[in-house]
């Protein structure tokens, strides 16, 4: 699939690595943005394969990296879930003024939570889609009890991801703590997908039973039957994609 490199900034003027990714035949029917998991970054291989799938159905994808991640500046240090729901409203923005606004956010895990949030933020956003999504952002604060339990000591911690070392500061469970999910949720106003396993050990599908039951209609919920939290096996995340371009051409194309 043909790709772009695009120049966008977040709030504070710093670049955020990103890639478009565009149809292979024809000009874009609509445009995508998918938001990565936590400390992931827009190439991993769940997010290239769902990419493909909706540029297969003519959906331009917009992937990026969250401020202090893979290509993009800044220090994660300083970032937080409400500077995730901030750099998609730049993603948003760069789009609506480059090609044209996004109708459709794609969020996988935290990256789930942040469109939630920030679909009330971008008018375009016709529908959303979570895959593997906590029902509260604080659930991450949970998995990361350790860490929080050092930050009250010692002001930061040092976890490590997939090899990748990240500092965490207090500012970063306050956050988690005050998002209101249920209320984003609830008055979320489009339609939505909830893509979950009930196989994942990271997110328990409980988390997408409480997300579907708190949205109000149209919503819909497919089942990933027996794959991970990443989607490592690339038929999970190829399926994924193939859903997801199958149920958004409903209300991406009217």
């Amino acid at each position: 699939m043909p790709t772009l490199i695009p120049s966008i900034t977040n709030a504070a003027g710093e670049r955020l690595g990103s890639r478009l990714d565009l149809p292979l035949e024809g000009s874009p029917l609509a445009y995508a943005i998918f938001a990565h998991c936590f400390t992931c970054t827009k190439n991993i291989k769940a997010a290239a394969h769902i990419s493909r799938s909706l540029t297969r159905q003519r959906i331009a994808v917009l992937r990026f990296d969250f401020t202090g991640l893979g290509e993009s500046e800044g220090d994660f240090a300083e970032t937080n879930f409400t500077s995730n729901v901030a750099d998609l409203q730049a993603v948003a923005s760069y789009l609506a003024q480059e090609f044209e606004a996004p109708g459709l956010l794609v969020g996988h895990s935290l990256g789930g939570s942040a469109a939630l949030q920030a679909a009330r933020f971008i008018p375009s956003i016709k529908a959303v889609v979570t895959i593997a999504a906590p029902f509260e952002a604080s659930h991450l604060a949970r998995l990361l009890a350790g860490a929080k339990a050092t930050v009250e000591e010692q002001g930061e911690a040092r976890v490590t991801i997939g090899g990748a070392t990240f500092r965490l500061k207090k500012q970063f469970f306050d956050d988690l703590e005050r998002a209101n999910m249920d209320r984003a949720i609830h008055d979320l106003g489009r339609a939505l997908l909830v893509l979950h396993s009930p196989a994942d050990q990271t997110v328990d599908i409980e988390n997408a039973v409480q997300i579907f039951t708190c949205a109000q209609h149209p919503k819909s919920f497919v089942s990933l039957d027996d794959a991970d939290h990443l989607l490592s096996n690339q038929r999970d995340s190829w399926y994924a994609g193939d859903v997801i371009a199958a149920w958004a051409s409903r209300y991406l194309n009217p």
